[in-house]
């Protein structure tokens, strides 16, 4: 029998020193996955990582992000750990920079005005981890549950989403299922964590539980529009921004998805760690079970759902978005005809998307 690790490793789509070169080359630019990360300090991590070894690159990214960790500069030492820990934990020294990636983020978070919030919400004998950011001066605020993708975890989602609080709107951040510290796995019904999320904040007397929105990015998509489906008359909207339907679920999508250069590395250990499973043939044949048309969920009712998404997407198949989009329930949608995964290209970035279209759409279901 092969080594799992080996077999996982054959997917590669760079050799070690084109990800040396690439990794340096985002973070010149600032572009995923290495946002807000100096050159430098990525320059200095990189000439200590001589391989794939995922200890020798969760230990490098540690060595460069202690000082800003002890200088009390945590948003920059989070962003330093955060990598160190990319795209999953799966080796001890990733681990450790992972816990020192939370460390820094909850000092972060601690340190502004209005506070990100550790939120944890008992469910099901474990707990449901967030944070929550309340808009300063503002009664009863809405609130949008925003849901990780599957590399891309809620404390980088929670990031971003401060600018909901200019917009006068709340924001929750979690972690989709099979990916951080989320307390389901990938599969049918996890949907049901959201929906737990959703009766908490109802119950909070600081925010309008009448006024939810349910938006999710990448992989997280896949998981608002599930909750879309499920809690089509508790949300005011949702928003789905290059998530998997259904062709993507497909060994004939995978074969060649498995080899995209929009991830940096590591597409496949990413991917089997958030599905649970240990080979690819394992994937390949858990996959269609997530399908939304095989589940028969592609027709049913939602509330306003806006669709973004990129033509040119390597990782989730542009079909998948027209599926959506021409079934069940009226949409709204948002096209770059030159993008990738997210909508985002070299000339559009993320927080572009995100300030441009997003919160717009959301303010205008909110009413505001």
């Amino acid at each position: 029998m092969s080594d799992p690790q080996s077999a996982r490793d054959a997917w590669q789509t760079r050799t070690w020193a084109e990800v040396k070169t690439e990794t340096q080359a985002r973070a010149d630019r600032s572009a995923y996955p290495i946002i807000g990360i100096t050159s430098e300090d990525a320059r200095e991590a990189l000439a200590q990582i001589h391989s794939f070894d995922h200890d020798e690159w969760g230990a490098a990214w540690m060595s460069v992000g202690d000082p800003y960790f002890a200088r009390g500069e945590y948003l920059a030492a989070w962003r330093l750990y955060n990598f160190g820990r990319w795209p999953v934990p799966d080796s001890p020294k990733k681990i450790e920079s992972n816990a020192k990636a939370k460390r820094a983020f909850e000092a972060y978070g601690q340190s502004l005005d209005p506070e990100i919030q550790r939120i944890a919400i008992p469910f099901e004998g474990k707990e449901i981890i967030g944070y929550l950011q309340l808009p300063p001066n503002v009664t009863k605020p809405p609130v949008v549950i925003n849901i990780g993708g599957s590399d891309l975890w809620k404390d980088y989602v929670a990031i971003q989403t401060r600018a909901f609080l200019d917009a006068n709107i709340a924001s929750f951040a979690v972690d989709m299922p099979g990916a951080g510290d989320a307390p389901l796995p990938c599969a049918p019904g996890s949907e049901r964590m959201i929906s737990a999320i959703i009766d908490y904040l109802q119950g909070r007397s600081d925010i309008d539980g009448a006024r939810v929105v349910v938006r999710g990015q990448s992989w997280g998509s896949y998981w608002s529009a599930r909750t879309a489906y499920a809690e089509a008359t508790r949300l005011k909207g949702a928003v789905f921004q290059s998530g998997p339907v259904h062709e993507y679920f497909q060994e004939s999508w995978q074969t060649e998805a498995f080899k995209t250069k929009e991830f940096l590395f590591d597409y496949v250990p990413s991917r089997l760690h958030m599905l649970g499973q240990a080979t690819v043939e394992d994937a390949f044949a858990y996959m269609p079970s997530l399908s939304l048309v095989t589940e028969g969920l592609i027709t049913k009712p939602t509330p306003p759902m806006l669709l973004i998404g990129g033509v040119l997407d390597t990782q989730v198949p542009f079909s998948d978005f027209r599926l959506l989009l021409e079934n069940g329930s009226p949409k709204s949608a948002w096209v770059n005809p030159s993008g990738g995964t997210m909508g985002r290209s070299l000339t559009v970035k993320d927080d572009e998307i995100f300030r441009g279209v997003v919160v717009p759409w959301v303010r205008q279901q909110f009413g505001l």
